[in-house]
């Protein structure tokens, strides 16, 4: 019998003799035929040949489809010279209407049945091991010595006819430092399932127990190692079980055809589609993926609503980067809720001031075109104004349908959890994100401010306890957008607004966010996260691992987003209705300031058509 030793350097045509003559005492080919891609295998009847194969396309991250053969071919003359799928892997599993009911180490006794039957040949992950290697990244199992674990998630793959299935993964614990190279080391070899789906806590996959595998073998992580996990071939067996076809056969997990075909013959992409990796949450441990143009452009407009019109020294308040991790994790949000209200003007009906509403509502609109759910909490003493704003912006074709609007007080210890969490539990938050833009936030000392000092408390709603409430619940992340420091989320930054704002030594907010915006008005805050919500989804790599690899691209959707998007006229429009209402304004800013010739506030033409 031939040990593991020194197969990693044979060629393939070498190592599928061997395999055929049965002489090897391994249990899978991670880490033989270095280099090589390796295939998972389904066999089907032909009458379901036609069905799979649209499986397989609408499914290509699980399911990258190297070779389709003709009814009783048993050879695949694109990918090897000399090979019979009867006896070419390790071993291989029998399902008979959807049950396994047995492991073979050659089909030959099967010929006959074959003869009606048609090979699929997918892409499998064993494939980038040496890309990886080459990269200077451990792959765990070959250090192991075992195979790789893999296992079935909570995603649902497109359904095709009668194959259905969840997506399966395999998981590779890797450093933390070696994130981002990993993910360029995979990212063009679609042919090996390409770039990782998920980065982090296995449980947003819905993977309950890392040390129990559906398939394959538990591999251990060593400290400071990531589960990272890459979209799987098995998840062509899970179809074949759940089709329950009278007749079925593929490899056993783990025991691949090997090819005669190269990786080396990869098409790079350019540099703008570099992927980057981005930590968007701590708890649970969440990382995300987009490609380094989408990246630049997000920056870009960072910098653009960073300019401070007012002279009040709002630059040394702002964290770079903070733009762009705001919008991937409100990207990988299912339910936002968005908070705004500043009543800086106590000594009138109503209060509110004009900046923070429109950006509000710019976020919202986007929101609804990514059909995501959205809500939007405010004092309870300005919920009529809200709700005719909201009717009104529904009329005036910003939003697509009335924003549910909520109100928030404080009956006891608990109601800050009731209100985000299905009967108070934190394992099942009603909410994925909170944005809270231009609303008044609770200075040290427990009172609210104006920037000119003066305490707004009895106007002002305790909605800064649902972020802080926030901070101990896993699965909810949280944005503060501001432009002067006293506003809720702005903690973050307190100490610089307490030495460079005017009175920030009273009126700078206690309470931090995750992530803070700064900007020179908040309104264009809102702008630019609803600028950039359209730029990743607009972003081919972030669009791939939002949806797991699996279905189609959504950039069909691009011109609903695109309506959804600010604009002079819209803003415009808003402004008057807020007029009717009573609001003033809190800055004049906003109207006036021109960028390269431009009104500021036309962001389709000075945020989309330069930036995109």
């Amino acid at each position: 019998m031939l040990l593991r030793g020194g197969l990693k350097s044979l060629l393939p045509h070498v190592l599928r003799r061997i395999i055929r003559s049965n002489r090897l005492s391994i249990s899978n080919t991670s880490g033989m035929a270095e280099g090589y891609k390796q295939a998972n295998v389904v066999i089907l009847h032909k009458s379901l040949a036609d069905d799979f194969e649209k499986f397989c396309h609408a499914n290509e991250g699980p399911l990258p489809l190297l070779y389709r053969s003709k009814p009783g071919d048993w050879k695949c003359p694109s990918l090897s010279s000399d090979s019979d799928i009867r006896t070419d892997c390790l071993q291989y599993r029998k399902y008979e209407h959807g049950a396994c009911t047995g492991s073979l180490k050659s089909l030959k006794e099967y010929s006959e049945q074959l003869r009606d039957m048609v090979t699929f040949y997918l892409g499998c992950s064993f494939s980038f091991e040496k890309a990886v290697q080459s990269a200077g990244i451990p792959i765990r199992n070959v250090e192991q010595k075992c195979n790789v674990s893999m296992y079935k998630t909570g995603v649902p793959c497109y359904s095709i006819s009668d194959f259905s299935c969840n997506l399966v993964v395999t998981m590779r614990p890797i450093p933390e430092s070696k994130l981002e190279a990993v993910v360029q080391a995979t990212s063009d070899l679609k042919a090996a399932h390409g770039a990782p789906v998920h980065m982090g806590d296995p449980g947003l996959l819905g993977i309950q127990d890392l040390s129990k595998p559906d398939y394959g073998d538990p591999v251990h992580l060593h400290p400071g190692d990531i589960p990272v996990f890459w979209a799987c071939g098995v998840t062509g067996v899970e179809a074949v079980i759940n089709c329950r076809a009278p007749l079925a056969f593929t490899h056993s997990p783990g025991c691949m055809f090997i090819t005669d075909l190269k990786n080396d013959d990869v098409a790079v992409g350019s540099s703008r589609e570099v992927p980057q990796v981005h930590c968007i949450s701590q708890d649970p441990l969440h990382y995300s993926i987009v490609s380094a143009e989408a990246a630049q452009k997000i920056r870009t407009l960072e910098t653009l609503i960073g300019v401070d019109p007012g002279d009040r020294g709002i630059t040394h308040l702002l964290l770079q980067g903070e733009l762009l991790k705001a919008c991937l994790a409100i990207s990988h949000a299912r339910s936002v809720l968005v908070t705004t209200g500043f009543p800086t003007h106590f000594t009138y009906e109503p209060p509110e001031e004009n900046d923070g509403p429109p950006g509000a509502l710019a976020i919202a609109a986007v929101l609804q075109a990514l059909e995501k759910e959205v809500a939007i909490v405010t004092d309870q003493r300005a919920m009529n104004l809200n709700k005719k704003i909201i009717e009104e912006a529904v009329q005036l074709g910003i939003l697509r349908r009335p924003v549910p609007l909520l109100s928030y007080q404080r009956e006891n210890a608990g109601s800050a959890l009731m209100f985000l969490c299905e009967n108070g539990n934190p394992g099942r938050p009603r909410f994925d994100h909170l944005i809270a833009i231009e609303r008044a936030g609770m200075a040290a000392d427990g009172n609210y401010y104006n920037a000119r000092k003066v305490n707004i408390k009895h106007l002002v709603d305790p909605i800064d306890e649902l972020f802080v409430a926030a901070q101990t619940i896993p699965g909810i992340t949280t944005t503060g957008v501001g432009d002067g420091g006293n506003e809720l989320g702005m903690g973050k930054v307190k100490e610089a607004v307490k030495k460079h704002i005017r009175n920030g030594d009273v009126i700078a907010c206690d309470v931090e966010a995750d992530f803070t915006i700064v900007a020179g008005v908040s309104n264009w805050g809102g702008y630019a996260i609803a600028c950039a919500l359209y730029i990743l989804s607009t972003c081919e790599t972030h669009d791939r691992y939002l949806r797991k690899a699996v279905g189609f691209p959504q950039l069909s959707k691009k011109m609903v987003w695109l309506s959804a998007l600010p604009s002079v006229t819209k803003e415009e429009k808003l402004l008057k209705t807020l007029v009717q209402h009573g609001v003033r304004s809190g800055k004049t800013a906003s109207l006036e300031m021109e960028v390269d010739g431009l009104p500021f506030y036309n962001t389709h033409s000075l945020m989309i058509e330069k930036l995109l």
